[in-house]
């Protein structure tokens, strides 16, 4: 299997990490070209994954057409607001034969397409029908280091989802099929949101109480979402649903988890941000799936919350006595 990976981030590294164990042929491609010179000599990527030396099997690449040039699978790993601007570069050099696989979570703010839509929208309907979506608890580093992991992919066409299934899986990575592409994207991208709201609750000192709290009534926002876009709920409580919610709201290398801690410890998000190498993609998705929200009419008290910390400076006890001072109400019901 020839297999080009586009995004030399933690998460792009660490896949190619875990396709090079598996014996495949990998090109990555970087977008930082002194960041290629870095992985050619050194075998470390050490913007982005540290520590962790890559195997010689790694092709890093600055060039798109290189990177996708005979590849037979694709996997599509650069942040969700960068997507469409790469897709737009690389689509003239994919393989029309090629498996597309999208590892990016996020909704897209100006159209609030998931990121299979932005790829639909890109790519020619040849690769975009065949298109599989990878997501679930998955830290870059655990995964580069070789740490058991469980994650979905999903697809409408069954037979692509089995190839990412097999092609990816090794002795610690276990891949999961799953028919739900909308349910399986809308998990990835809305967890990490709501990350941020309980980094916020940490950072606050609320105790796990408050934790529990957030995460469980953040699944039933997910959930509700989902469910009103046409998501399987079951899928909401799997890997790409809970696990991934679980795996953010609490892992101490969850990036977006960090972002609310010093939120919630009183530090300003261009302070924040300023401090930070890598993409937390619940700051772009809080403005996103709170925008989706109101377009699907959908409640979703804790992201509207999330985004009024983020982007109209609203104060954390204040968000926290707002979600406290809503109407009392049923728990069970979408």
């Amino acid at each position: 299997m020839k297999l080009g990976i586009i995004g030399g981030g933690g998460w792009g590294t660490a896949l190619a990490q875990l396709c090079a164990h598996n014996g495949l042929d990998v090109r990555l491609w970087v977008y930082e070209p002194e960041l290629v010179e870095i992985i050619h000599q050194r075998r470390e990527n050490t913007y982005y994954l540290a520590g962790i030396s890559l195997s010689e099997k790694i092709e890093p690449t600055n060039s798109l057409e290189q990177a996708l040039s005979e590849r037979e699978m694709v996997l599509l790993v650069v942040p969700s607001h960068l997507m469409r601007e790469v897709l737009r570069k690389a689509a003239p050099h994919f393989p029309l034969d090629a498996t597309v696989v999208s590892a990016a979570k996020g909704i897209e703010t100006e159209t609030l397409l998931t990121m299979s839509g932005v790829i639909s929208e890109e790519l020619p309907s040849e690769l975009s029908s065949r298109m599989v979506v990878l997501s679930g608890p998955s830290f870059s580093r655990e995964v580069a280091q070789g740490v058991v992991t469980a994650v979905s992919a999903a697809s409408h066409d069954l037979h692509a989802a089995e190839l990412v299934q097999h092609t990816l899986s090794s002795e610690f990575f276990r891949v999961y099929t799953s028919s739900d592409l909308i349910g399986v994207e809308l998990g990835g991208a809305t967890k990490n949101v709501i990350a941020i709201a309980t980094g916020v609750s940490d950072g606050m000192g609320l105790g796990t109480n408050t934790r529990a709290a957030l995460i469980t009534r953040g699944l039933a926002e997910i959930a509700r979402l989902g469910v009103k876009m046409g998501a399987n709920p079951m899928t909401f409580a799997g890997l790409a649903g809970l696990g991934d919610l679980v795996l953010t709201c609490t892992g101490d290398l969850s990036r977006n988890r960090r972002v609310g801690l010093k939120l919630g410890q009183g530090k300003k998000l261009k302070e924040i941000t300023a401090e930070m190498k890598m993409v937390a993609e619940g700051i772009h998705n809080a403005e996103s799936i709170y925008r989706l929200s109101q377009k699907m009419q959908v409640e979703m008290p804790i992201i509207e919350q999330v985004y009024l910390m983020l982007y109209a400076d609203k104060s954390p006890q204040m968000t926290i006595n707002a979600l406290m001072g809503r109407k009392l109400k049923s728990e069970i019901g979408l």
